[in-house]
Parts: structure tokens; sequence; C-alpha cells
């Protein structure tokens, strides 16, 4: 028995060894390969513009670690970090032009404004952008649509063609399967849940859907129309009749200048930077040249500072990170920052189409305590929806992109129920009690109507307390609210106009509305929240390390991404829990 003890731990003291011994080999290669982690910017050099892997507006900042100097230099940028980028190239003697090469984003379509604004100004500082594809999509076209030249290959394709959402309906899914969802909600226009309550689009969805593209359309429309030059009336006529499904027809309505190879494409911007035949112009990637510029924002000299906190992803509680808002975090960094001598401001970055209502009402009433100390500032990103807009109502002020998809003032609870499945398959459960409510509510009996009125109850709480949130923080009355409420969306160009938003702007606006409100010309801001950095983090942060996969990475090799976000989909209605300020349905806009 003793033998065979010591074989055992000999094995395992084996193992041990070997796997830090390797690991400890990888960590000293990959520093050792990586250099001083700082990319060299040569002179009469071109931005290439590659979004496929951005998608956050902020990827956090995370305590010191052994590995902070190489996880630097392997880290993408975030969006607001490639809009600083950009800025800052606009008076970078060494930066001749943009190149967005083969644009494939992620991005959603106020991020894709966003930086087009920016690429804007980009042109208007003397400097060139052009862009080159095999393959346009709608949205990434949008982006294009921008530059001075856009190339397209000659067997690619261009997708233009308006804008289309799916919602996918499951009431008889679940009468086939025996598992269904009780829905108890509030608000006609509620409905995050009306794929588990009917077959079929309400009128009421589809006219919110309708009215949502159609705003967001004009914003898109009138973009292309002054990049192009090309009237609106004639870029619906195009999508209408899919007029620029192939390279020919796109370039025979001048949606785009050139058909032509990516080796003709390189072949013009050499020429435009006087490089010699044969020869390879400079390039730096958009992640590379942020990780090297002077942000803007940025001014080490100043004593004032702005604080901004990110809140992105559902809200769902607890600590919180990049992909998931909670009170943890967020509560931690308003904190921080009011208690900050130094901070004069802060602005709240909201991207988030809303979850638990408890969680939101809790980052509200941290608000709440801040703003009567130092000015809070709202900024829209993606989607300020529900829950996300939930936190943003109290705030001083509030800007919007025109895009930026927000209200969905409305909540909702909703309970699994295997009732019918378990009479299919033979289960049958029974309880014992002391009173006639202490069972509470059990998946494999159906929902009666006591049990019901107190979960509706909750939620008629929880929509009344929301309606009196936004009526005093947008200084309305309930009945105000209410008439815009009931679980609506609304686009932020309609939200200027109903009153749910103050301002058209960007993230950028509202940081110096910030100063403005505290009285402050010269300042530097500060990114919050500071995240704690797992040793499953630090290795998922070597890209370089291809054994070190993500799980959601590997799920995405496996599934596809569309099996991917079917299964994430599921994953979220399995963790719903308490009553839910969530946006009234998933908005997959194509």
């Amino acid at each position: 028995m003793r033998f065979l003890s010591n074989v055992l731990s000999t094995i395992v003291g084996i193992f041990l060894f070997s796997f830090l011994f390797f690991f400890f080999i990888l960590v000293i290669g990959a520093i050792a390969g990586s250099g001083d982690g700082k990319p060299e910017l040569k002179k009469n050099s071109v931005i290439e513009l590659d979004l496929s892997e951005i998608s956050l507006d902020y990827n956090g900042t995370f305590e010191p670690s052994p590995f902070e100097a190489l996880l630097e230099s392997k880290q993408k940028a975030s969006v607001i970090e490639v809009i600083d980028a950009i800025e800052a190239a606009k008076t970078d003697k060494d930066i001749k032009g943009i190149s967005i090469l083969k644009n494939n984003s992620a991005l959603g379509l106020a991020q894709s404004k966003a930086i087009r604004n920016k690429l804007e100004e980009f042109k208007k500082a003397g400097k060139f952008v052009y862009a080159y594809s095999d393959v346009l999509s709608q949205k990434d076209y949008y982006l294009n649509s921008v530059a001075d030249q856009v190339y397209l290959n000659p067997v690619g394709e261009l997708d233009f063609k308006g804008l289309a959402s799916e919602v996918i309906y499951m009431k008889d899914l679940q009468e086939k399967s025996g598992v269904k969802f009780e829905v108890i909600r509030h608000g006609k226009y509620k409905s995050a849940v009306e794929p588990f309550l009917a077959q079929e689009m309400s009128p009421e969805n589809r006219e919110q859907i309708t009215v949502l593209l159609q705003s967001i359309w004009e914003t898109i429309v009138t973009d292309i129309s002054k990049s192009r030059n090309i009237d609106i009336v004639t870029l619906n006529t195009i999508a209408d009749n899919l007029g620029a499904r192939t390279p020919k027809l796109a370039l025979e309505t001048k949606l785009i200048d050139k058909i032509g190879y990516e080796d003709e494409y390189h072949d013009l911007i050499s020429k435009k930077l006087a490089v010699k035949k044969g020869e390879e112009y400079n390039k730096i990637s958009i992640s590379d040249y942020a990780g090297i510029a002077d942000s803007p924002a940025t001014n080490f000299k100043a004593d004032n500072t702005i604080a901004v906190i990110y809140a992105q992803g559902e809200i769902q509680g607890g600590e919180g990170s990049v992909n998931i808002i909670g009170e943890g975090s967020i509560n931690r960094s308003l904190k921080e920052a009011r208690e900050d001598n130094d901070v004069k401001a802060i602005v709240l970055r909201v991207d988030s189409p809303g979850g638990s209502a408890l969680t939101s009402e809790l980052i509200w009433r941290e608000i709440e305590l801040t703003k009567k100390i130092k000015p809070v500032i709202v900024s829209m990103g993606n989607v300020a929806a529900s829950g996300g807009y939930y936190i943003a109502c109290n705030s001083d002020y509030i800007f919007a992109e025109p895009n930026t998809i927000t209200g969905s003032i409305g909540v909702f609870g909703m309970l699994p129920n295997m009732t019918e499945l378990g009479k299919n398959i033979g289960i049958n459960a029974e309880q014992v009690k002391t009173h006639k409510n202490a069972s509470g509510y059990s998946i494999f009996e159906p929902l009666n109507e006591e049990y019901k009125a107190v979960v509706l109850e909750g939620v008629e709480d929880v929509y009344e307390t929301f309606l009196q949130r936004v009526a005093d923080g947008r200084k309305m009355t309930t009945e105000q609210v209410d008439a815009i409420a009931q679980g609506r969306i609304w686009t932020g160009t309609d939200a200027v106009k109903n009153g749910l938003v103050d301002k058209l702007g960007s993230l950028n606006d509202a940081i110096k509305y910030a100063a403005t409100l505290a009285k402050i010309k010269e300042f530097r801001t500060q990114n919050y929240p500071e995240y704690e950095s797992s040793f499953e983090d630090i290795l998922a942060s070597m890209s370089g390390i291809s054994i070190f996969k993500t799980k959601e990475s590997l799920l995405k090799e496996q599934l596809g991404t569309e099996g991917y976000m079917l299964l994430e989909k599921i994953k979220r209605v399995q963790n719903i829990k308490g009553v839910q300020a969530m946006m009234p349905f998933e908005l997959d806009i194509k």
C-alpha cells in the first residue's frame, strides 16, 4: 500500500513539474520574442484600420502583475482607444493616411458612427482615407463609405438593401416540448418575453421595430449621401432594387470608386506616399498605434481629473467584468471617484440592454449619492435600454449617438415551468408544507393564481419605481414618462425629442460638458473600473500561445458564430433571476 502511495506521489510530482517547466519556457519565449513590447512608428506611415477583433468601448484596467509589460503589447485596442488614436494621428507628422483593409467589424451601429465621424475629421486635417474589401456587408460599407477611395474586388459583392430585424417565436416549441416559461410583465411594448407568449409578432412590437429601423436607416443613409455625394432618394432606390449587389453595379451607382485587386490598392497607396515601385510602404496597425500615440485626453500636467466609468454588458449583479455590469465594480468606482479630490466630474459611459432591476437600483442609488458631490454626465453607446436607462436617468445630463438604442422603460418576470414535460416522462413532484405558501414555486407544478399575483405585484412595484426614478431624473411627471415608456425603445434622435436624452453627442462631447459643469479648463481623464486579473486571464491574454484559448474562442470554433450566439441566448434565459429591466428583445439588425 505504501509502495502504491509513493508511486502515485512520484507521478503527480512529475506531472506538476512538467507542467510548470513547460509553462515557464513558454512565458520566457513569449517575453523574449516580444522585445521591449513597443512597436516602431516610421516616417511616412499609414495606419491599417482592422476592426475585426475590436468590439468593446473599454477593455478594462487591471491590477499590476508580473506579466503586465508582456500583456500590454498583445492587447487589442478598445473602441475609445481607436477613436483617440485617430484623433492623435490628425496631427502626427509621421502618419499620412489610414487604410481600411478588408474591414469585417463586430461593432455596433453607434460605435461605427463614432469612428466614422472621427475619420471625417481626419480627412479634414488634409490626410487620406482609403478602403479595400473583398466583400462588403452593409454595416461595413457604412464605415468604408467615408473613404476618399473605395475599392472592391472584381468578384466581390456589396450588401446594400436597407435594414431588417428577425425575432424568433417559440410558443409552439414550448407546447410540443413540454417546457414553457411563465411570464409576468408590465407594458404593452414589453416584448422581451413576447417570443415565449406568442407564435407571431404583435402589432405593438412591429410598430416599434419599424420606427426604430427607419430612424437608424435615416442616420445611415444621410451620412452615406454626404460622403458619396448621392442624394437620399437615389440611395433608397438602389437599396430597394439591390442596385449595387455586384462590383459593376456598385461602380455604376457610384457607391464605390474602383474595381480592383488588393495589390492594385496597395499600389495606389504607394503612389500617394511617393514610395518607389517595388518597395513596401510603412504600415502600423491601429492597436499598435493606439499603444504609442499620445492620447488627446491625457494631460499628465493637469491636476484636475475627469473620471470615465464604463458600464458595459448585461446587468447581472456581483462584481461585474468588462462584459457584465455588477454593482461591485461600478459602485466602487463611483465611490472612489467622488472621494478623490483630484476628480472634478464623472462621466458614466453606458452600453447595456439592461438586466437585473435590483442591481440597476443599487447603481442608481450610488449615482444619486455621487451627484450630490460632483457632476455626473452619461454618455450612451450602442445601447442604453431598460436597466441601462435606469442607471442613466438620474444623471445631470445625458448624451447619446443618433443611432443609440435607448428607452425600454418596463419590467418583467419569467419562470421556467416543466409540468407537461414531467407528465410526459413520468415525473411527479409532491410537496409537504406547514403553511399554504411555504413551498413557493415549483417548476413541476402549474403556476397558481395566488403565486402569480405575488409575482405580478413585485413587477408592478418595480415598474412604478422605475417610472418615478425617470420622472425625478428627467424633471417629468410619471404620467409623461408612462406615455413614452411601456417598454418601448427609441433611437437617440427620437429620445432627444421625447425628453429621455438631453443632446446628441459622443463620449468626448460628454467629457467636455462635464469639464464645463465642473468649471475646469485643463484636465486629464482616468478610466474606471479596475478589475483584478486572474491567472486564467493572464494565460488567455497571451494571444501568441495557442494552447491557452478562452472558452469563448473554443466554442466559436466548434459551433460557429451564429451557433455560439444561440447558445449564449439560451444561457441568458436560464440565468434570469428576479424582476428584469431588460431591453424589449434582442435586436439583431441586418
